[in-house]
């Protein structure tokens, strides 16, 4: 399905600038030097967080998404190690600084458990989880993201899933959203910046 979406579309589908949550909280970043970006689509994110001074690596699904990824960098003049990789044929042993999840809610409440076990792994100790997503409500609006209200987020299931960890921000609020023809009018978002424990 996300390859027929990218390779259907013309330009980038989502933009090329990165996520608004990302360039507000620039905080975020402090302290970090390696960066994984994870269904990271036709590379906004990991190209702003590599502008940022980050050595990232990212993985989608689609290889018309990841050669645009790879194409952005070039043009912005920073490098991304960019992969075709679905969830589970990634390598999660390695571990990083920053682990960066944007609109990740392709899965349902079942697979998710795999899901954030994996984000957890991929954290090194005293690294941060980025995680920004819809609320439920977002289905009323239409305006991106799955039909299905069990797949989006609320901060009681964040919490739930991160709360042991050292929650930096956890915030759900609506906003007027333009990136690209993917994601265009108001929307109900939510943000989690969560810092894993060192020992």
């Amino acid at each position: 399905m996300w390859e027929d979406r990218y390779a259907n579309a013309a330009g980038y589908l989502f933009g090329e600038a990165p996520a608004q949550m990302l360039v507000e909280n620039p905080w975020m970043i402090d302290g970090a030097d390696t960066c994984l970006c994870v269904a990271d689509g036709e590379g906004r994110n990991s190209v702003w967080l590599a502008k940022q001074g980050l050595s990232v690596a990212s993985f989608d699904l689609s290889p018309t998404a990841v050669e645009r990824a790879h194409a952005l960098g070039v043009k912005t003049g920073v490098q991304v190690d960019a992969h075709v990789s679905d969830w589970e044929s990634w390598d999660w042993s390695s571990s990083f600084d920053l682990v960066v999840a944007v609109f990740v809610q392709f899965m349902g409440p079942e697979a998710r458990v795999r899901q954030f076990e994996t984000l957890r792994q991929a954290v090194r100790p005293g690294g941060r989880l980025v995680l920004h997503g819809y609320t439920p409500d977002q289905v009323e609006f239409g305006t991106g993201g799955p039909p299905n209200p069990e797949n989006m987020y609320t901060t009681e299931l964040l919490n739930n899933a991160f709360g042991d960890w050292r929650v930096l921000r956890l915030a759900a609020y609506e906003r007027e959203v333009q990136e690209g023809r993917g994601h265009s009018g108001q929307s109900a978002l939510i943000d989690l910046v969560a810092e894993k424990p060192v020992a």
